[in-house]
């Protein structure tokens, strides 16, 4: 495959993904911010599905563009013998090969870890699953509420009252993001061993990763930790507060905060030592109490004057955003996080992704069509016109 040179760390690495929806797309576009080649293999026809989960950006899908762009799209039918060729081809020449498909799909198709391995050893195949590749769920749907529900996340979101799913797909996400450590983790080893790797990454297992501390009280004290809304459930004050003219969210994480919460900012020096709110065990056993007292001290200031006031004595505060609010937030402007990327119906905005390298941007190429590249990529394996031609005439590729 074609080789770049730039600063980007990942330069020169291809990965070659048979990919949908979000898990490991996000694992794939972040390997891609770093300078990797990324082919993704799409569905003739139809491709990735979540191009169609809405029509939000210009007509395109939002978890599309949010989680592809800087790829190269090959439109291939993987159950036609002439595609599967296609794609033994691409992982002939690839470093990764990375798959979210149905449990034991890939092995089907002929690209199963053990085969691909023994054939390209220095090959990392990342297998991602919703419950892994053994166990009684093994073979069930996995979305992403699903396994927020099956995990127990579902049962310390929300309020008192209503559990709830997280507002963005963090089962999903989680597994993208342990999947994007493994790969460089492995592509690391090999750089010192030849060695390439087997990784099995499932969304269940890196959801229970995240709830370690609710696991771990029910394990050893016994306790299901409560839905505390905004707050925290071991730790308080740690809430929105009202104001006079909205809400403002402060977090006290230990004695020194809370005398400096209580002194500096609202001179009530007399409740710094009450009995029921000295510590934070005690201000824990008397949330309500704690929490309604709080807000009757911080009624008194508008949001702004407050939020002056908790930075002035370095407490944690922070507003109440909603979208709107982070679109024209000045910690994305004033630090120049916004670029234009290319769409098939033209440029939109995307934000830099979270690694800043000093010294390389990274890279925040086009979002593909599908298929955009299929020609391109076969001429490049070596594919002649003809062949080409009949591909398309088969309906082998798109």
């Amino acid at each position: 495959m074609g080789q770049s040179h730039s600063d980007l760390p990942l330069d020169g690495i291809t990965v070659v993904a048979l990919e949908q929806a979000v898990a490991a797309p996000l694992a794939s576009r972040h390997l891609a911010d770093m300078g990797a080649r990324v082919i993704k293999i799409e569905r003739v026809g139809e491709g990735d599905f979540a191009r169609h989960y809405d029509g939000a950006v210009r007509g395109q899908g939002s978890h599309f563009v949010w989680l592809n762009r800087s790829k190269e799209s090959i439109a291939v039918d993987v159950k036609s013998e002439s595609g599967r060729r296609v794609v033994l081809d691409l992982i002939a020449e690839a470093d990764v090969f990375l798959q979210n498909l149905a449990p034991d799909a890939a092995d089907r198709l002929g690209f199963g870890a053990d085969t691909l391995r023994a054939e390209f050893p220095r090959l990392i195949v990342i297998n991602m699953s919703g419950y892994g590749s053994a166990g009684p769920r093994r073979e069930r749907k996995a979305y992403d509420m699903l396994v927020q529900a099956e995990t127990g996340m579902i049962s310390v979101t929300g309020t008192p009252e209503t559990a709830t799913k997280t507002g963005v797909p963090v089962s999903d996400i989680a597994a993208g993001m342990y999947a994007l450590t493994s790969i460089l983790g492995a592509l690391f080893r090999r750089e010192r061993t030849g060695k390439g790797a087997t990784v099995d990454v499932s969304m269940f297992d890196a959801t229970v990763e995240w709830l370690g501390h609710p696991m771990y009280m029910k394990m050893y004290a016994d306790k299901q930790i409560p839905r505390v809304g905004l707050g925290h459930a071991a730790i308080v004050p740690y809430d929105s507060f009202p104001t006079s003219d909205g809400q403002i969210l402060i977090g006290v994480q230990n004695e020194r905060g809370w005398r400096t919460l209580m002194v500096d900012v609202f001179g009530r020096e007399d409740l710094v030592d009450h009995p029921r709110y000295a510590t934070n065990i005690v201000r824990v056993e008397n949330r309500a109490e704690v929490d309604e007292m709080v807000g009757s001290l911080t009624r008194l200031y508008s949001t702004a004057e407050l939020d002056k006031r908790l930075a002035a004595a370095g407490v944690p505060a922070a507003a109440l955003n909603d979208m709107g609010g982070l679109l024209k937030h000045p910690q994305l402007d004033e630090r120049s996080r916004w670029r234009s990327v290319g769409t098939e119906v033209g440029p939109i905005d995307a934000v830099l992704p979270p690694m800043t390298f000093s010294d390389v941007e990274m890279k925040m190429g086009d979002v593909p069509s599908l298929g955009q590249h299929t020609e391109s990529i076969l001429t490049e394996l070596g594919r002649t016109a003809d062949q080409i031609a009949d591909l398309h005439r088969d309906g082998s590729i798109g």
